[in-house]
């Protein structure tokens, strides 16, 4: 009888001793395998295939990098809904400056890098020295961005610049993990560059975050801001580095999407904000702060587009299928979130109060 309960035993103490964000994270990553085995399993339509997945990598690089900021934003306890409108300007004034004005890449980026830290400075004061309601002041910025995107060029832009469409058309090939196609050649897994760079940023994002400093403030703020205060956390000025970070991801995205869609338009990244803040939800970020883990954000946005994979592979193609299968998994995670959060919060406290009785 003890050989069998004491497996148990260890594993709830195990899940005990975990930390809100790492136990969300955990869910995360269990579900988006639960998933993609089902697809493996009962719909076999390419996903057996190693480029299927890379290839979700290489749609959704930028959205990595949005909801990496997004996320380092929900953990002070704010939001960002300009990101999806930084990205539309951002691609915008890259696809005029190359292709209209003979500009370089390297100085597109620089703009795109410009463009993402001045929404990010003006929308980091307004919310950290003025106290403005995150929301209010990124909803404008949305707007202004969106409307910017529309002045600088009305029509959109194909690129046709040979040094932007070779970097474009760069393949870093993973020769071990290919297929044979239907003429029954050999072709290797390929990834883009965009996906490297996402990867690297959400390495950076998650080592910044559990082992300096400053990510202890994050989290800290998003806690309880008053107890921040306390311990003599400045947090105002982290406030507005989450803002200034995350204007800085949305620059950086802007330009991996201008890179990988080839083009600007002003109806690009209709909707990359809610994306990016449902993948940090499905991720295991709280809308209330303190609680999220970089890793989770990353498996939300793969969970996000597999699950658009799976109902495009049903057979489901119109568009209000997938945002019902979204929104259903939204409220899920949410649901889950709520109760492993309050679960979690009585038995530390009843743990409080029996040993302040013992």
């Amino acid at each position: 009888m003890a050989s069998t309960t004491a497996p148990r035993t260890s594993l709830r103490g195990r899940i005990s001793r975990m930390t809100d964000s790492n136990l969300l994270t955990a869910i995360t990553i269990i579900v988006f395998i639960l998933m993609y085995l089902f697809a493996i399993i009962f719909l076999q339509k390419g996903f057996l295939k190693p480029q299927t997945f890379f290839n979700i990598l290489n749609n959704n690089a930028a959205l990595i990098i949005l909801s990496c900021g997004m996320s380092l934003v929900m953990i002070t306890g704010g939001i960002d809904i300009s990101v999806g409108g930084v990205t539309a300007l951002v691609a915008m004034c890259c696809a005029v400056h190359i292709e209209e004005r003979g500009g370089s890449v390297v100085t597109a980026m620089l703009i795109a890098v410009g463009i993402g830290l001045a929404f990010g400075l003006v929308q980091g004061f307004l919310v950290a020295y003025l106290e403005i309601q995150p929301f209010i002041v990124t909803l404008a910025g949305m707007f202004f961005a969106r409307g910017m995107t529309t002045i600088v060029h009305t029509n959109p832009i194909n690129m046709t610049d040979a040094a932007f469409m070779k970097l474009k058309d760069t393949r870093i090939s993973i020769p071990f993990l290919g297929s044979v196609n239907k003429a029954g050649d050999y072709i290797n897994a390929y990834i883009e560059i965009g996906v490297v760079v996402a990867l690297v940023i959400v390495a950076v994002m998650f080592c910044m975050l559990k082992w300096t400093k400053t990510g202890r403030c994050f989290y800290a703020v998003g806690g309880n801001r008053q107890s921040a205060l306390m311990l003599g956390i400045n947090t105002r000025r982290t406030i507005f580095l989450s803002h200034l970070i995350c204007g800085l991801l949305a620059g950086i995205g802007g330009f991996i999407y201008f890179m990988h869609i080839g083009s600007g338009s002003p109806s690009h990244a209709s909707g990359a904000e809610m994306n990016a803040i449902a993948s940090s939800i499905i991720g295991g970020t709280m809308l209330t702060g303190g609680v999220g883990n970089l890793i989770g954000t990353l498996f939300g946005v793969l969970s996000l587009a597999l699950i658009q994979n799976i109902v495009s592979s049903v057979g489901l193609d119109q568009a209000w299928w997938t945002g019902i299968t979204i929104a259903a998994m939204l409220c899920v995670f949410l649901i889950v979130q709520s109760i492993i959060i309050s679960s979690r919060r009585k038995a530390n406290l009843s743990a409080a109060q029996g040993n302040k009785k013992g």
